[in-house]
């Protein structure tokens, strides 16, 4: 990979910490994901996978992958705009879905999510309460047509989303596995070029889609170079609060800030708790 395509990648000239991988551990990394999306497919004596396509390099990266790993056949794509969606971003899962060659499905889910509104309108008044009802509509979807046709779902969540809790409990994370979990942002982007993901879709501003106009950088606070970057040294490396600071040169509130939302969100990667036995 050239020099220019791996500057590519970063978010930034400059960006806190270069996590990028090598030629070598890319082409590993490819091969472990595939064979990952294969077993897991196997083992569930499945026929295939079902995964949303939001347009987002995330759930391209997975289709790209998946792909790689179950042939054309072997991927169901669905395709879920809701009224506060990006045409232009929804018009890109379809051109991954045609690019890639697999079988794919526009379902409009506005009106399901308006019979949850209808149902409980002063709820429907809370932006993100809302928002997370097209969340987890899209959950069931991927479900009810995984269910009928006997496929396992993809989830596209990536280190630095499961690490600061960024998606919706029982909603995005509502699937059987996540291929590309272990990959911080910055590898996502990596990866997906070296794959050979349409450099507009590698740098596309991230986004849930759950109101017009949110963007994940403004809702965290923080650019995902600079949340990898936080999580890579100082939670999942161990690195003092201070020496973070240094190491990085990053403000001291955006070490507190990712802490707390990796503290925050520690329910959403566990079992729901429940009472000690009293045997």
């Amino acid at each position: 990979m050239s020099q220019t395509s791996e500057q590519s990648v970063l978010l930034s000239d400059d960006p806190p910490l270069d996590l990028r991988l090598s030629e070598e551990e890319l082409e590993a990394t490819r091969e472990r994901i595939v064979s990952f999306i294969r077993d897991v497919v196997d083992d569930a004596g499945a026929e295939g996978a079902v995964l949303g396509l939001s347009g987002g390099i995330d759930s391209t990266l997975t289709a790209h992958l998946a792909v790689e790993a179950l042939g054309e056949d072997g991927l169901h794509g669905l395709t879920m705009p809701s009224a506060v969606n990006d045409a232009d971003v929804m018009s890109d899962a379809e051109r991954v879905a045609h690019d890639l060659g697999v079988e794919y499905d526009v379902i409009e889910i506005q009106p399901i999510a308006e019979a949850f509104f209808d149902a409980v309108p002063e709820a429907a008044e809370d932006r993100t309460a809302a928002g997370n009802v097209y969340v987890r509509t899209r959950a069931v979807l991927n479900y009810f047509v995984a269910n009928a046709e006997n496929r396992v779902v993809l989830g596209t969540g990536n280190r630095a989303e499961a690490m600061t809790g960024y998606y919706t409990k029982y909603g995005d994370q509502a699937v059987d596995c996540n291929p590309i979990g272990n990959l911080y942002k910055q590898q996502v982007r990596q990866l997906a070029a070296h794959v050979g993901v349409d450099r507009d879709l590698v740098m596309q501003e991230p986004t849930a889609g759950m109101w017009e106009g949110q963007t994940d950088a403004e809702e965290m606070g923080l650019d995902y170079d600079t949340v990898d970057a936080i999580l890579a040294v100082h939670v999942d490396g161990g690195l003092s609060r201070a020496a973070t600071v240094r190491e990085l040169d990053v403000p001291a509130e955006a070490v507190d800030r990712v802490v707390d939302l990796y503290e925050r969100s520690a329910h959403k990667r566990a079992m729901p708790p429940a009472p000690e036995r009293d045997l």
